[in-house]
């Protein structure tokens, strides 16, 4: 079995887009694992307040995005609605199709983090799941299923059990390397 970086990604988290952004860039996708968590219930498991709650935090971390982006030339805008709840994309992610899942990733984060939708509201969920090829019943029932819910709050479980708190972090030969500017450090782990 060839070994690959798990990768625990939020669509609410800008530094997991930035990550993304990254790895597409380097032409390593196909290294990666990618593991949906919900950011909030992470959080909440671990005591941990979010940079978002912190105003001295955020002004930094909507600072540190923008650096990191023009520096990596990636297109990036600050969402006017960060944060919110990403709960319905991320159970999505989980219940789409295999063969739509990176289209939905991709077109998931660009529509947060370059093109500054609202990705909680129904009318911007619709325009995603159409751009997709998803059909929107399908998707609303899917989300609201027992079973990806459930699998949803163990991955989110699962990541805390092992020591992850924030995204993204990527884990590889039981190594845990947390943010975007920890990339090449999982990369060169990989190739050890």
């Amino acid at each position: 079995m060839i070994k690959k970086i798990d990768f625990y990604f939020d669509f609410i988290s800008p530094y997991s887009y930035l990550a993304h952004k990254r790895i597409v860039s380097l032409n390593n996708r196909d290294k990666f694992n990618y593991k949906a968590i919900l950011l909030g219930g992470l959080h909440n498991l671990g005591g941990i307040t979010a940079p978002a709650f912190n105003e001295r935090k955020m002004k930094n971390m909507r600072n540190d995005c923008m650096l990191i982006a023009e520096k990596n030339k990636i297109d990036f805008t600050w969402n006017e609605k960060f944060p919110i709840n990403s709960l319905y994309l991320m159970r999505g992610y989980l219940f789409i199709n295999h063969n739509k899942k990176d289209k939905f990733f991709d077109v998931c984060f660009d529509a947060y983090w370059k093109n500054n939708f609202d990705i909680s509201k129904e009318e911007n969920i619709k325009k995603i799941l159409i751009e997709c090829d998803i059909e929107t019943e399908d998707f609303e029932m899917g989300i609201k299923d027992k079973k990806i819910k459930d699998e949803l709050k163990d991955l989110t479980n699962i990541a805390f059990q092992n020591d992850v708190f924030g995204a993204p972090t990527f884990v590889i030969n039981q190594k845990l390397f947390w943010g975007q500017d920890r990339l090449e450090y999982a990369l060169d782990e990989l190739n050890n």
